[in-house]
């Protein structure tokens, strides 16, 4: 990753190159869950979980990020072997098909190994790298982005009354020192992403405070990932169940961008794209366009 000094950043690795200054980049989400918050067991099935990575592929995402356990409050845990089992088959049918990089969404290590070699070449842990030992050695290894992800807690009790002192100084503390963290377990700086953690051990206003004072986690000098897609803070807002809080989530989105977000991690990748599209013309004066990812 190169930071050309305006807050854009060329992220560079293996076959890969996404020129985050140019337009905001879109993540989908592919949850290959029975028990995800918004779209829990409607990919479990392998065969629909690919078919649904490629639609994104078509819409216009640029990330594919693959996840096979819930990470939403109080779910339950499930083993290293199932995780995979649900995964791996995943990444390599979508690796096979896609020219855009796909990301693993796990903070287990083994995981993480297992999907790198299944074509995987992004790492998000919700984590920071926090609770498996061996998931920094892994990530510095393979030399790939990693997301770095705050959360107060962890997703059994991070929505148990969560409180800050003063949310915005203690987040990106938290972020920086995780970065600095990562670089010394040898992992690049040009490599990381970081992640605010909307709805991770956050309240209502503190979710909708993140998204407004954005432009604050700016001075960490690396990438910012959004991630609010049809979370429950929305909900709130609007009484709608998950899969109903696409124009919703558009607007944090379009604040997001606003405010310097890099990435946007998304359920509906069709919507969001006409979103930063017009954003980012709003903001930078130009549009980027979508690409055919299928090769």
């Amino acid at each position: 990753m190169r930071n050309t000094g305006d807050g854009s950043f060329i992220l560079k690795w293996s076959d890969y190159e996404l020129s985050l200054g140019e337009r905001t980049h879109i993540m989908g989400v592919l949850n290959v869950t029975p028990d995800s918050f918004s779209d829990g067991g409607q990919f479990l099935a392998r065969e629909e979980a690919i078919r649904q990575g490629l639609s994104m592929a078509r819409e216009g995402a640029d990330i594919i990020d693959v996840g096979g356990e819930s990470t939403r409050p109080y779910a339950e845990k499930i083993s290293t072997q199932e995780e995979i089992d649900r995964v791996i088959p995943v990444i390599e049918a979508l690796h096979r098909d896609l020219t855009i990089p796909i990301s693993i969404d796990t903070f287990k290590a083994h995981v993480a190994r297992e999907a790198l070699g299944a074509g995987a070449s992004m790492l998000n842990d919700i984590t920071a790298l926090r609770f498996d030992p061996d998931m920094m050695s892994t990530a510095a290894e393979a030399g790939v982005p990693v997301i770095l992800m705050h959360m107060k807690g962890t997703p059994a009790d991070m929505q148990k009354n969560p409180n800050y002192t003063n949310l915005i100084p203690e987040i990106i503390e938290f972020l920086e020192d995780a970065k600095d963290r990562a670089v010394r377990g040898g992992i690049k700086e040009r490599m990381i992403v970081l992640d605010p953690g909307i709805g991770f051990g956050k309240n209502f206003d503190h979710n909708l405070e993140i998204i407004r004072d954005l432009a604050q986690f700016r001075k960490l000098g690396q990438p910012i990932l959004l991630g609010s897609s049809r979370k429950a803070f929305l909900g709130h807002i609007l009484d709608r169940e998950p899969r109903e809080r696409d124009t919703g989530t558009m607007a944090t989105i379009a604040a997001g961008v606003m405010n310097g977000a890099s990435i946007v991690r998304v359920h509906n990748v069709k919507m969001a794209l006409d979103t930063v599209r017009v954003i980012d013309a709003i903001r930078r004066g130009r549009t980027g366009d979508a690409n055919n990812h299928l090769v």
